[in-house]
């Protein structure tokens, strides 16, 4: 059973856990630049099998666990928190931009803008009719639209998608900080929307912001123990449709008339990719309540502070590790193996598990935390230096 001084570790933790993967990603993606010159690595597609695109989700995820915490407390003081919320995404919208434009594959740009329909849908009260909006977003109604569109021969539907241009890659290998500030203002930033949405990540997260409103609601992490066989059964369905639909995939993307345009089988690729990381997700999650409780966080809570400030570590990542792999800086990004650049990636995020650790001994907050916080309420009365205690 948690403690009630637990319940708020194990979503921290399961968000330093998203973190934990997102960087791992991006390590052996060598932030970007492996598409420079792609190598085959067992490294690689390892960190791909469990976090591309699992991470992210679950940090979409969080994003509206988080944003039923905040209206619950809000409320509880008696407090209208939809105007203060609406100026909190401004703030880490602008945040985002600024973040984009060292590292293009910024998330906060996309989460921060689409979190203002959550708004909206805090208005529906009922749960079941936010998981049936939410289960309608999974299907992705656009991609299969694409596909039959494209079988049908529409050239809107061929057309190849933008990121799969040349997006002033060669800038960030071989230009300087000016050069690469430049090709993400625009390229880079047509390149990552682009992705988005014609892979069918915009429409999951709307998805996956309701699936997490409505877990907030019920105090799914907040109260684990009232939800052991529901979680047991979810996480079990999740993980028998996962490995079917992995293994059946290879048969129904060769099902696809041989005759058909590219662009139906990439539509199809992306749709059945997109479920098999859902329930990937899933089962995680599961499994990561499931070990949480049963050693009462004694190894997974050692997540919790990276968990506490993902905001300074997330932006902190790339301020740091751009450098090392672009053009500008070290320039490592053709000298490391995807072995060396995963070995690199669980090294430096120990270290931030030590400083996140050290710092919250300290002080309250993240560095960025503190700082959006004290935006948003437009007040530097916000206490940052943890009280001395006996």
């Amino acid at each position: 059973m948690t403690p009630p001084g637990d319940r708020l570790q194990l979503i921290d933790s399961l968000r330093g856990y998203a973190l934990m993967g997102l960087f791992l990603v991006h390590c052996v993606e060598l932030f970007e630049l492996h598409w420079a010159h792609p190598q085959p690595s067992l490294a690689f597609d390892t960190v791909f099998a469990l976090f591309a695109g699992k991470a992210f989700a679950l940090f979409a995820l969080c994003f509206g666990l988080s944003f039923s915490l905040i209206f619950e407390r809000a409320r509880a003081r008696g407090e209208a928190p939809e105007a203060r919320f609406a100026w909190r995404l401004f703030l880490l919208l602008l945040i985002g931009i600024a973040h984009s434009l060292v590292y293009r594959g910024d998330i906060l740009q996309l989460l921060a803008p689409l979190g203002l329909m959550l708004l909206a849908f805090d208005r529906i009260r009922s749960n079941r009719l936010l998981i049936v909006i939410a289960a309608l977003s999974f299907l992705q109604p656009p991609l299969i639209a694409r596909a039959m569109a494209a079988a049908a021969g529409a050239e809107w539907a061929n057309a190849p998608p933008l990121f799969m241009a040349e997006s002033g890659t060669a800038m960030l290998t071989d230009g300087g900080f000016a050069d690469v500030l430049r090709v993400n203002l625009l390229a880079g930033r047509i390149s990552a929307w682009s992705y988005y949405v014609e892979t069918g990540r915009l429409l999951q997260i709307v998805g996956l912001f309701l699936v997490g409103l409505v877990l907030g609601r019920i105090r799914f992490f907040s109260e684990p123990d009232r939800f052991v066989h529901p979680r047991r059964w979810i996480g079990g369905a999740a993980g028998v449709i996962m490995v079917g639909l992995w293994a059946s995939r290879p048969w129904l993307l060769a099902a696809v008339d041989p005759s058909a345009p590219a662009a139906v089988v990439a539509n199809v690729g992306w749709l059945l990719s997109g479920w098999i990381a859902l329930c990937s997700l899933a089962l995680q999650i599961v499994l990561f309540v499931e070990i949480f409780q049963a050693l009462h966080g004694r190894i997974l809570g050692h997540l919790a502070p990276a968990g506490r400030m993902t905001l300074s570590l997330y932006v902190g990542q790339s301020l740091v590790f751009v450098p090392v792999f672009y053009g500008f800086g070290l320039d490592l990004h053709d000298d490391l193996s995807g072995r060396e650049a995963l070995l690199l990636g669980l090294v430096s995020f120990a270290v931030q598990l030590v400083l996140a650790r050290w710092w919250f001994g300290r002080f309250q907050f993240g560095p960025l935390e503190w700082l959006w916080r004290a935006a948003t309420r437009r007040s530097l009365d916000i206490p940052f230096v943890r009280p001395a205690t006996a």
